[in-house]
C-alpha cells in the first residue's frame, strides 16, 4: 500500500472511530446537558464525520489501486470538510457560539468538491491496465 493510500486509510479509520465515540458521548453524556436543537447540531456533525470517514476509506482503497492526483485531492477535501463542517458544528453545539455556524458551509463546499473530484478520478481511471 502506498503512503497516500495508507494515510487516507488511517485517517478514515480514526475519524470514523472518533465519530462512534462522539455519537455515544452525545447520546449518553450530552442528552441531558444540551438543549434539543444543539444536540441535533452535534448529531449532524457526528453523522457527516462518519460518512466522510468512510469516504476516506474508499479514497484509500482507490488510491491503492489507481493512485492519482485527483484521488489525493478528493481525500484532502474530505478531510478538510470534516474539520471545517463537523468540527465547527460540534464546537457550536458544545459552546453555543453561533458564529461557528458560519464556518460549516466552507466544510460543506469541501465535501461537495471531494465527491465531485472523486467521481472525476474514478471516471478518469484507465480500464484494463
Amino acid at each position: 500500500m502506498g503512503s497516500a493510500a495508507r494515510s487516507f486509510g488511517i485517517a478514515g479509520a480514526v475519524l470514523a472511530g472518533v465519530a462512534v465515540a462522539a455519537g455515544a458521548f452525545g447520546a449518553h453524556a450530552l442528552r441531558n446537558l444540551l438543549p434539543a436543537d444543539r444536540l441535533d447540531v452535534f448529531e449532524t456533525a457526528v453523522r457527516y464525520q462518519m460518512y466522510h470517514g468512510l469516504a476516506l476509506l474508499a479514497v484509500a482503497w482507490i488510491a491503492d489501486r489507481r493512485p492519482s492526483r485527483l484521488v489525493a485531492v478528493a481525500g484532502v477535501a474530505f478531510a478538510l470538510g470534516i474539520v471545517l463542517f463537523s468540527g465547527s458544528l460540534a464546537a457550536l453545539a458544545l459552546t453555543g457560539q453561533r458564529w461557528l455556524g458560519a464556518v460549516a458551509p466552507f466544510g460543506g463546499a469541501c465535501f461537495l468538491l471531494g465527491w465531485g473530484v472523486f467521481a472525476w478520478a474514478i471516471g478518469a481511471a484507465r480500464h484494463g491496465d
